[in-house]
């Protein structure tokens, strides 16, 4: 069997899909970062190894996400690309005609817009949770349930009451607030929904046209009340495609396929993990702007280094 590889390392979740050469999903994993990135991408892949047909050739690897350049470090990419590419591939897979592309992920939220299939207008945040699965997330561990029955018990409320949702710490206290008053919890659960909702369109989709087919991907999307409010907000069909979760690394193994062209794979194979793996990182002095230079060494070697605004340390 041949494969493509996709890898998506985010700062809450790492995600893998392995699909064939007809772009369909063969399989995908899941799992937590942890606040060790490199750790989850080599557990990542040998875990894929395993899920994968004994003898499997891959025949070329992508990566995206925040962590993108430190996992083409490690498994020895051949595409890097940034998220809003990755998404908006993956989307365009599944829904042909897609013009909106809202992704929320666990630390960060991007709205993509897209034209004949053509990327013409983005907005990303990343610099507050509000509005996030963290968010969601830490509520729900609040209230004593999972995050699956939070979106559930949203879909039963019929008067859900205001939350303000521009901070988290103000959302959590308003939260605190309506309980004290003796709202039902089925209302304020959903209150927390739209306010998510709302923050996302008044920040990321502000002066911006959101038009359908619009496809809602990204841990999120498993949110039923947080799709509920999407849909009565915008007044229109969201459609959550198959394993929404891991569209970023869709995206990134259908990148892998498209770059293939008989060229050979960099693929370091799937016994990475037991590579002795080293991130450091340095101050380029060479000029005023004092470059923090980053570097991965493997089994003692140099196998990359990035972060400069010129190409004076450049290894990949």
């Amino acid at each position: 069997m041949e494969v493509f590889l996709g890898i998506d390392v985010g700062s809450v979740t790492t995600k893998f899909a392995a699909v064939d050469e007809e772009g369909r999903l063969l399989t995908s994993l899941y799992r937590r970062t942890g606040g060790e990135p490199i750790q989850a991408v080599c557990e990542g892949l040998a875990q894929m190894g395993k899920q994968l047909p004994a003898g499997v050739r891959v025949l070329g690897v992508g990566t995206t996400g925040s962590g993108r350049q430190l996992a083409a470090a490690i498994v020895g990419a051949d595409v890097v690309k940034n998220e809003i590419t990755a998404h908006a591939i993956a989307a365009l897979h599944f829904v042909p005609d897609v013009r909106t592309v809202i992704d929320i992920g666990g630390q960060d939220s991007k709205l993509i817009l897209l034209r004949n299939g053509i990327v013409v207008d983005f907005a990303m945040n990343s610099v507050c949770a509000a509005g996030t699965g963290s968010f969601l997330e830490h509520q729900a561990y609040r209230l004593g349930m999972t995050v699956e029955e939070l979106g559930q018990r949203a879909l039963r409320s019929n008067h859900p009451v205001r939350i303000a949702g521009r901070c988290t710490v103000f959302a959590e206290s308003d939260m605190v607030h309506k309980q004290q008053m003796g709202h039902p919890m089925d209302d304020i659960i959903y209150g927390l929904c739209q306010a998510l909702v709302r923050n996302y369109l008044n920040n990321l989709a502000l002066g911006k046209t959101l038009e359908p087919p619009i496809v809602f991907q990204g841990g999120v999307a498993a949110n039923a009340g947080v799709v509920r409010a999407f849909r009565e907000a915008l007044e229109t069909e969201i459609i959550v495609p198959p394993h929404h979760e891991v569209m970023g690394a869709l995206g990134a193994a259908l990148l892998a396929r498209e770059w293939s062209d008989s060229q050979p794979s960099r693929f370091k194979g799937f016994d990475v993990a037991q590579a002795e793996i080293q991130a450091t990182s340095f101050e380029c002095r060479a000029c005023p702007n004092l470059c923090e230079i980053a570097q991965i060494r493997m089994d003692g070697r140099i196998v990359a280094r990035w972060g400069g605004r010129c190409d004076r340390w450049e290894v990949m």
